[in-house]
């Protein structure tokens, strides 16, 4: 049995909480981006190109089991040890890695690429932290909050590695290996902030305030699929978050491929390579108060169907761009949109629609639904453009938002 921490004031305490998970999600973006940013370069540098892809799907993959136990120990005990076991898991990811590439081993570094997608989860359930203690009427928007911040780490940390491995590489530590251990420095402040700062914890005083139960840590997952299956709110909301997550997961990982189609220049690759993913990125998470202000003005459902909207009209315009870039562009950007817009929306109508006692199953069951979707979408993308080319990819895409919209309009 937990002890449940003892009520105070809520509306003080939920500023303190945005306020430290505002912080927090910033050094753990930036470790997150600093590794990412390198890891098919590490791994094609060890293993051949064909390695190349299987850090980022490691990484995911690991997102997606660590969210099991970490959604445990949040069920029972708050966030505070969910995030913290993350974070840790992270580092010690982060840790192997950089441990790999001093011994040139390949099996350490997906061993490491799959802890390390601990910190990944830690980010994304921290979005749900902001949730617990909120108004009905600004819960989106604090999720928002919490979703906008990771654009901090998503800019600055890819530009952070060329630094942190030019610098620990006048220590003696190899190529590659800098941004890792800068990634573990980062993931381990975070858990530790957390372990300190996250006090009173937020998802137990709700759990106080609304007189509910405290949960047992066993059938976890069972009680969390039958809430899912009880809820038309949650079905929608898993619903909003798996689909957006694998249209924007698809597209997006085989742009570059698309790019590499008619621009063989390598220095002009990499140039638009990387302005086309900024502008993405720029459109998955700059926008995102945005989406939370409308979602809590006008509905999370509206919101959800906006995104919708989004999403078919970025895959149209992708899809036809060609050789544009400019028309590419366009299209990531509303791509990136709409993943926003499907992920603030559904996050929002996801956590309202469950008791708070059940919030932390169902969540971290969201959580691995989406990682498990978004892998098998980037791992079939590359087969479906090797097959067909990418417009069809971005058809197909398009067609796989059908069921979300029927299931919104119901």
């Amino acid at each position: 049995m937990t002890l449940v921490e003892p009520a105070v004031g809520v509306a003080a305490l939920q500023r303190r909480t945005l306020g430290l998970l505002v912080g927090t999600q910033i050094v753990g973006g930036l470790g997150v981006a600093s590794g990412v940013s390198v890891g098919a370069l590490l791994a094609a540098s060890l293993a051949g190109p064909w390695a190349a892809g299987l850090t980022g799907s490691c990484s995911v993959i690991g997102a997606a089991l660590i969210a099991i136990p970490a959604t445990r120990l949040m069920r029972s005990g708050g966030r505070r040890p969910g995030l913290v076991f993350a974070y840790v898991a992270g580092t010690l990811g982060a840790l192997l890695v950089g441990l790999a590439v001093y011994l040139a081993s390949v099996p350490l570094l997906f061993l490491g690429s799959l802890l390390f997608g601990g910190a990944s989860a830690a980010n994304l359930q921290a979005r749900y932290s902001a949730v617990d203690l909120a108004a009905p009427d600004r819960r989106a928007r604090h999720l928002s909050i919490v979703v906008w911040v990771s654009t901090v780490g998503a800019v600055a940390g890819p530009n952070l590695a060329p630094l942190t491995d030019r610098l620990l590489g006048r220590w003696g530590v190899p190529e590659y290996g800098g941004p890792y251990l800068f990634s573990a420095v980062a993931f381990g402040l975070t858990g530790f902030v957390i372990f300190l700062a996250l006090r009173p914890d937020p998802l137990l005083t709700a759990r106080a305030l609304a007189g509910g139960p405290v949960p047992a840590g066993r059938g976890v997952w069972r009680e969390a699929a039958r809430t899912v299956r009880d809820s038309a709110g949650a079905r929608t909301g898993v619903a909003a978050v798996a689909v957006g997550h694998v249209v924007m997961v698809g597209v997006m990982s085989m742009t570059p491929v698309h790019i590499g189609g008619y621009i063989h220049d390598h220095g002009d690759l990499l140039r638009l390579v990387g302005l086309v993913i900024s502008i993405h990125i720029t459109g998955m998470y700059a926008l995102s108060p945005l989406a939370g202000w409308l979602a809590d003005r006008f509905g999370r459902r509206p919101v959800i169907l906006g995104g919708v909207g989004l999403l078919v009209l970025a895959c149209a315009l992708s899809g036809a761009a060609g050789d544009r870039t400019w028309l590419l562009s366009i299209g990531m950007f509303l791509l990136g949109l709409g993943w926003s817009a499907t992920m603030v929306a559904g996050s929002t109508l996801l956590s309202e629609s469950v008791p708070v006692e059940r919030r932390a199953g169902v969540q971290g069951l969201s959580d691995v639904v989406m990682g498990v979707a978004g892998a098998s979408a980037g791992a079939l993308s590359g087969l479906v453009v090797d097959l067909f080319g990418y417009p069809v990819l971005t058809i197909l895409a398009g067609v796989a938002v059908v069921p979300l919209l029927a299931r919104v309009l119901r």
